[in-house]
């Protein structure tokens, strides 16, 4: 099963917090055994590599703790309240943002409504919140966005390459490289790109700046659709062979197919096959081709800072 919203998981947390003082990642080890997580389930990451899992124990957590159903003694740990017993007590189905609104301290929190009919401005801190049935925490709802944007940039990165000449690819590969430390200068790599008309070799560059070794590179331009196949792929690793070389990359924008990734698998020689996803991958990572368009700086409280105990 995927990981349950954070909605979905307020009432096993609140169960697991009526048994003493507990921690994030202790109430994340339980209720992923409890509910028979796989361990990629377990091991799911938001992009900024924080587990989902534990991301979403701690904001059923902090939620209910703004309704008064947890309270956190110490540093890091937090248990079940009074009220939080009380409601188990009652033994409900589930415990949702919907089932915390009945409390006013969330209410407040939540809504904002501090200041309702005054016409003043509410003195409490008010909540961007999600409509009260959406799954997705805040962080869920970033990672979506940004993810979103993402595969957005990768398509429109492939077909501006497309819609350029053979030489702009070429050009393409070269900034790539070279942001990747191959090469050395960029008039190296041009130098040694696309120059050696060797069969299946579209060029040939330096693995480091000394020149001690050497990377053979196929590019192919093609458009979404048009898959490299086998024949292809097993015609570069023969210019390979011949030339007594033992690495290779074939570059494509489109895709290869499974019985070209298949026949990489079982070579001597060193073929990586990057794909037309995985170059816009690389171009977004080293930069290449994009600009940064905006920065959003999310901010944590310090607990050692606000901790006295120590």
């Amino acid at each position: 099963m995927p990981v349950p919203d954070y909605q979905t998981l307020m009432l096993p947390v609140l169960r697991y917090a009526a048994g003493g003082e507990t921690r994030v990642p202790e109430v994340a080890e339980h209720i992923a055994g409890e509910m028979g997580l796989t361990p990629e389930e377990r091991d799911q990451r938001l992009t900024g590599g924080q587990s989902l899992l534990h991301n979403r124990v701690h904001w059923a957590k902090f939620y209910m703790s703004k309704a008064g159903l947890i309270t956190s003694p110490r540093r890091g740990r937090f248990v079940a309240s009074d009220e939080g017993r009380a409601v188990l007590a009652r033994k409900p189905d589930r415990i949702d943002v919907n089932f915390l609104l009945k409390y006013p301290a969330f209410k407040d929190f939540y809504r904002g409504n501090g200041g309702e009919g005054t016409g003043e401005a509410s003195p409490k801190a008010t909540v961007a919140a999600p409509p009260s049935d959406a799954k997705s925490t805040p962080e869920d709802q970033i990672d979506e966005a940004y993810l979103t944007m993402q595969t957005a940039l990768r398509a429109d990165l492939l077909e501006r390459i497309l819609q350029n000449s053979p030489s702009f690819f070429e050009t393409v590969i070269v900034n790539l490289l070279v942001a990747m430390k191959y090469g050395g200068s960029h008039q190296n790599a041009a130098t040694q790109l696309g120059r050696t008309g060797d069969g299946g070799v579209d060029g040939v560059i330096d693995e480091d700046r000394l020149g001690l070794d050497r990377v053979y590179v196929q590019a192919k331009r093609y458009a979404y659709g048009n898959n490299v196949g086998r024949p292809e792929v097993q015609a570069f690793v023969g210019s390979l062979v011949g030339l007594g070389a033992t690495k290779g990359v074939f570059v494509t924008t489109s895709a290869f197919s499974s019985q070209a990734i298949d026949f990489v698998r079982h070579l001597t020689q060193r073929v990586i096959l990057i794909d037309g996803q995985r170059l816009a991958d690389l171009l977004i990572e080293h930069n290449v081709g994009v600009l940064v368009g905006r920065r959003v700086e999310f901010k944590r409280i310090d607990e050692y800072f606000f901790s006295e105990d120590d």
